[in-house]
């Protein structure tokens, strides 16, 4: 298998003189599909594009941008896998010393806001080229959005990086369109699903989003505009969205939605699942540890937590891959001479959500006026482990496969709510996926926060831990909570309330907590900035001081 090329010498030794596409990526360059840099550049390989990569380059030197060359075509930029400022701070606003997705561990190797930064470095130097935008920086910043380390309202990436478009979301397809319709047009595209653009223009058809102006001095109009751009961003029945800028206007196309056949074939590309040489001759880098012999099996979530991202960026749809695929992307594996024999995850965003989803949803699209999984599950939505299991227990099974483990994390109301095979998936997710404990996610247990985080009751929970109580009968293995403090809505007396909880209930002093951090996106991010409930309109507490926020952790 060949490297994505990083360097002239790689383009050379291909033959090739100049490329069609150059990738710039905030993190090292890891050949993964767990990468999405990764993806995209395979994508564009096997459709025929030449595509390069250029990692990490020295924000500040405008050189580094020209290492590969004019592409033909156009500059693909992200930030990474993860959110520059997330990248680079902590919930406390300090400064990271460490930084996994970067050779040898080190810090500060990316700049704050990097997409902005990369775009307006690439421009500097080619004033002509068509920019694209991709990743979960952009992707969560397609629109004007609260952003917590300023403290104020921003516009739209578009308009402080003088790019040109944002393939938002899972961008594979959207890519490979933009990259054809340039190649064979020289135009920019402004029809493509799942992409963002401007224009002078106001749409003849859409929904008009309140204007940067609005939201940044009205909190209710924030409210509103966040509130049509959930409902709207649906690849089934969601419309055209446009927000005004001044006198220009930025234009969302509805989201794209892949095929089974789709992700299969995405994830049968023939990536290295290693560092390029190009990086590691930098240092080792930490998070491809984690991933390197994971399996993605699905992608979507609908369970819809408030303060997570993944519905803006991902969807609310699930696609799931083959079995036939995914035990092939096995057997692969287990002819890779670093594998030991043990598989670390099979997942998703939500892992036992593999397999099925809602078949009104699919057709008509996302219910506007309720949730797949609130106040509680469903009844269309027809939850089956059976999927999950048995592709599980063919894994287990194959041979050089040693362990199969669950990482991702697990819905245990989704385990409650499966009546025929719920009992028997969770005790062969305990019998044989994880090692001494079961990670689950509450993040509280006041039926108020529960509310304002979309998350199941205390009631859920505690039917859940007598379940597994029972399932696990004498094995040790141990439950374990993910909790959220400082969420809008929580006070210090909820905090304590949950500790105790913990302490009876689950045996042990919460350890597994988190402070709430306003990422853009998220409808718990609106909450913060507006001290609104987004249901009823009503102030709420949000406690917006780092002392009180450490404090309750």
């Amino acid at each position: 298998m060949q490297h994505i090329p990083m360097t002239r010498e790689e383009m050379k030794a291909r033959g090739w003189d100049q490329l069609d596409v150059i990738l710039i990526t905030g993190d090292a360059y890891v050949d993964h599909p767990s990468f999405g840099v990764a993806i995209i550049a395979r994508v564009l390989e096997a459709k025929g594009f030449k595509a390069g990569v250029i990692s990490q380059p020295d924000w500040k030197n405008p050189e580094e941008i020209t290492k590969l060359g004019k592409p033909k075509l156009f500059f693909g930029i992200t930030a990474g896998n993860v959110d520059s400022l997330v990248a680079n701070y902590t919930a406390s606003r300090k400064k990271r010393k460490r930084d996994d997705y970067t050779p040898g561990g080190f810090g500060g190797k990316r700049p704050d806001r990097a997409t902005i930064v990369y775009s307006n470095l690439v421009r500097s130097v080619f004033k002509d080229v068509p920019i694209i935008l991709g990743g979960i920086e952009a992707s969560l910043r397609r629109f004007a959005h609260y952003d917590w380390w300023s403290n104020r309202v921003r516009k739209p990436v578009l308009v402080d990086s003088k790019a040109d478009l944002i393939a938002y979301g899972m961008a594979e397809k959207s890519i490979i369109k933009i990259a054809e319709k340039l190649r064979d047009t020289g135009e920019i595209p402004k029809d493509i699903p799942g992409t963002v653009y401007w224009s002078s223009k106001k749409p003849e058809s859409g929904i008009e989003l309140p204007s940067y102006d609005e939201v940044s001095s009205d909190r209710y109009a924030y409210l509103q505009a966040f509130k049509i751009l959930y409902r709207e961003t649906d690849p089934v029945n969601g419309r055209v969205i446009y927000q005004r800028q001044d006198t220009r206007y930025v234009i969302q196309n509805p989201p794209v939605l892949s095929t089974t056949e789709e992700l299969d074939w995405v994830y049968s590309l023939p990536y290295t699942r290693k560092v390029h040489p190009h990086c590691l001759k930098k240092g080792h880098v930490k998070a491809l540890e984690t991933v390197k012999f994971s399996i993605t099996s699905h992608r979507g979530c609908y369970g819809e937590c408030n303060f997570c991202a993944l519905t803006l960026h991902q969807g609310k749809y699930i696609v799931s891959r083959s079995e036939k695929s995914i035990i092939k992307e096995t057997r692969r594996l287990t002819k890779d001479p670093d594998f030991k024999g043990v598989i670390t995850d099979v997942g998703g965003p939500t892992a036992n959500m593999y397999g099925y989803d809602c078949e009104k949803k699919h057709k008509h699209g996302a219910c506007k006026d309720k949730r797949c999984l609130l106040p509680h599950v469903c009844p269309a939505l027809k939850v089956d482990h059976s999927r999950y299991l048995n592709l599980l227990r063919k894994l287990r099974n194959l041979k050089g496969v040693k362990h199969v483990f669950v990482s991702s994390g697990i819905r245990y109301d989704l385990i409650l709510a499966d009546k025929k095979h719920g009992r028997e998936f969770l005790r062969e997710l305990v019998l044989y996926h994880v090692s001494g404990q079961l990670k689950i996610a509450p993040e509280h247990i006041s039926a108020r926060v529960l509310r304002l985080m979309g998350k199941p009751g205390k009631d859920v929970l505690d039917r859940f831990i007598k379940e597994f109580e029972r399932v696990k009968g004498n094995k040790k293995i141990y439950l374990i909570g993910y909790f959220i403090a400082a969420h809008p809505g929580s006070t210090v007396e909820d905090m304590k309330k949950l500790k105790r909880y913990a302490i009876r209930k689950m045996g042990y002093k919460p350890q597994q907590v988190q402070i709430f951090t306003p990422t853009p996106a998220t409808l718990s991010t609106a909450m913060y900035y507006t001290e609104l409930d987004p249901e009823t309109g009503e102030n709420i507490f949000v406690e917006k001081t780092k002392k009180e926020g450490n404090c309750r952790r």
